[in-house]
């Protein structure tokens, strides 16, 4: 081999190394994980105002954590907390038939009314012989109407031809128990600005379905009204 092929050899050897040293270190950058890094920027105080040193959360955890807390920290003070209320009263209907308990109605939870301004009031009977609904406030005789419609709907008869055999408590038992689940137990209304929002022509009826109570008992029906709102 001459000198310049001896030359040219060796300088192409060189430049070989030096493209594998550099395709190493190459590699080798590109396969390790960098630690990402974060900085606090303060701002430079004028002369005005003093030097305050601030700590500042620097990595992603502790900033989404603050953030949260901001969060739930702004949602508590502008989300009104939910008030819950509740009371029992006891009306003794006057006869079997249909009355009207607005007025009592509200005169029970007149003093929890004016804490709300949106919500719900339930009023809920504890007897499987009487009823709530609501219904025509103004004139009596929807009241007797009612009640008529509902002894030809459920007549006191079947309990003596052997349509009933739920005979033990009188004549007018099984037909209360019939007339309280087609009345319902239970109503739902709105509260708005501190009042239940019925209609103009609407109110509260008490449904008594029996002449007299259970194994000769009164007429004292028991009533829960549970609220629920917010201010």
């Amino acid at each position: 081999m001459t000198m310049a092929s001896k030359l040219g050899y060796s300088k192409r050897s060189q430049r070989l190394s030096i493209f594998l040293l550099f395709a190493a270190t190459t590699a080798s950058l590109a396969f390790t994980p960098s630690t990402p890094q974060y900085f606090a920027v303060a701002q430079t105080p004028s002369a005005s105002s003093p030097t305050t040193a601030t700590s500042l959360p620097t990595s992603p955890t502790s900033l989404c954590s603050s953030n949260q807390e901001v969060d739930s920290m702004a949602k508590s003070k502008s989300t009104p907390q939910p008030q819950w209320f509740q009371h029992e009263i006891t009306i003794t209907a006057p006869s079997r038939g249909c009355h009207l308990i607005t007025s009592e109605v509200n005169k029970a939870i007149k003093s929890d009314m004016s804490s709300i301004k949106i919500g719900m009031a339930n009023l809920f009977i504890q007897h499987t012989s009487a009823s709530l609904t609501i219904n025509e406030n103004a004139d009596p005789d929807v009241r007797r109407d009612m009640e008529v419609a509902l002894n030809k709907l459920v007549p006191g008869e079947w309990t003596k031809d052997g349509t009933f055999l739920h005979t033990m408590e009188g004549e007018d038992d099984m037909p209360g128990h019939v007339k309280s689940s087609l009345m319902g137990p239970s109503l739902n209304i709105p509260i708005r600005n501190g009042r239940l929002a019925l209609g103009t022509w609407q109110g509260i009826y008490l449904n008594e379905h029996r002449n007299q109570g259970g194994w000769g008992g009164g007429h004292a029906r028991s009533i829960i009204i549970t609220l629920q709102g917010q201010s």
